[in-house]
């Protein structure tokens, strides 16, 4: 991805489901004006979902996904199932492809019915209309399609940017804590883990926030932190800082600056900093022998010092004094089953969109299982929660 792209989590998730062979890839290809997926009359070419982003019009910037179909046969072709499945996950716009020709089958019924219990918004296309005579009536919200002919292909596109935009209004980092002109202090430890000639994606959309809202953001490494606050006339707005050096931060600040993290905003952004700080509440009491499961929603190579797989477990048995147990999970790979855990500690979720990272949420809620962020796990078991979220409004609430 190009550093002047949306990032994919923040773009429209549009997902074309259906049986194989009912023309999901050709209908892909007409969609997007592009050869974005293989097409084949045989059955089965797509084995493994696609996903491309790009700019479709009149809805902006998106991401596609080509999925395998619902009618997989065989053990590969049930894991093919699966993987279609999981791409629910994380659809904002389900376009579900039926065969004009073979109509509304059984499993065309049960993917209806999937997407109508998630309550995704979607359309359902019957592909390959060129072929009939007679067309029996259909739905009121469905529509007739043709990917060879390109029949119905304009309204189709008209149809998914109406359901695209009907999505929340786009939230703010942090932008709306801030008034034009406010100076925000942002640390950002340049460390073996930090990429090479770049920033990571949530320093960079911080960055574009701050600069959205007319304030002016100021970058500094830990080390270079007491110079940074010498250097201004006035103490900062607001200082944010990556959650790995948070206590370090903390105690080189005034008592009375306020001061969150990269982590902590992300959850804010994507609407579950209540129920991540209420979360962070059971890292009290874990038990002798518990699993807590460590998930991210990117992948990235280890490093010796790698903040999920050894800097979190480190302190979470520091701060329980307990000899637990760790299971990790990194980009789309979520468990199914979360009951063997006692504890889910989440990422900021930058790499996942809302839907995504929603889900995941409402899993571990299902489940009867608290799910906490890394920012606000860090706070907390530093004792600075409570500072960490004094500057949201909305958390009043919690923090008293």
């Amino acid at each position: 991805m190009s550093l002047n792209e949306t990032p994919s989590a923040q773009r429209v998730h549009i997902g074309f489901f259906g049986r194989r062979n009912a023309g999901k890839s050709s209908l892909v290809n007409a969609v997007t004006g592009q050869t974005l997926s293989i097409v084949s009359p045989v059955k089965g070419t797509t084995t493994d979902p696609v996903q491309k982003a790009m700019e479709l019009l009149p809805l902006g910037p998106v991401v596609i996904i080509d999925t395998p179909g619902i009618d997989d046969e065989g053990e590969l072709g049930g894991l093919r199932v699966a993987r279609s499945q999981r791409m629910l996950d994380k659809t904002d716009v389900a376009v579900l492809v039926q065969d004009a020709e073979t109509g509304q089958t059984p499993e065309d019924q049960a993917l209806l019915r999937l997407v109508q219990t998630r309550n995704i918004p979607h359309v359902i296309v019957f592909n390959k209309a060129d072929l009939l005579t007679d067309r029996p009536p259909i739905q009121e919200e469905a529509l007739w399609v043709s990917a060879l002919t390109g029949e119905g292909i304009d309204e189709l596109k008209e149809r998914i940017a109406s359901l695209g935009k009907s999505k929340d209004a786009p939230r703010q980092l942090v932008g709306d804590l801030l008034n034009p002109g406010d100076k925000v202090l942002l640390v950002t430890p340049i460390d073996d883990s930090a990429p090479k000639g770049r920033l990571i994606l949530p320093q960079q959309q911080t960055i574009r926030d701050i600069l959205d809202a007319g304030a002016l953001p100021m970058l500094s490494r830990l080390e270079e932190l007491p110079l940074a606050l010498e250097a201004l006339l006035a103490p900062p707005r607001l200082v944010i800082t990556d959650s790995q050096v948070f206590s370090q931060v903390f105690k080189l600040l005034p008592q009375d600056q306020p001061l969150t993290s990269f982590s902590i905003l992300f959850a804010r952004f994507k609407g579950n900093l209540y129920k991540t700080a209420e979360g962070a509440k059971s890292l009290d009491s874990l038990r002798e022998g518990d699993t807590v499961l460590i998930s991210e929603g990117c992948t990235h190579h280890r490093q010796c010092e790698d903040i999920g797989t050894v800097k979190l477990p480190r302190l979470i048995r520091k701060h329980t004094g307990k000899e637990l147990h760790f299971a990790f999970t990194s980009g789309g790979q979520f468990p199914e089953n979360l009951s063997p855990y006692a504890l889910v500690v989440h990422c900021g979720g930058c790499m996942l969109n809302d839907k995504e990272m929603n889900h995941r949420i409402s899993k571990a809620a299902q489940a009867g299982v608290p799910i906490t962020n890394y920012g606000v796990a860090i706070a907390h078991m530093n004792g600075i929660l409570d500072q960490a979220l004094a500057p949201f409004p909305e958390m009043r609430r919690l923090i008293g």
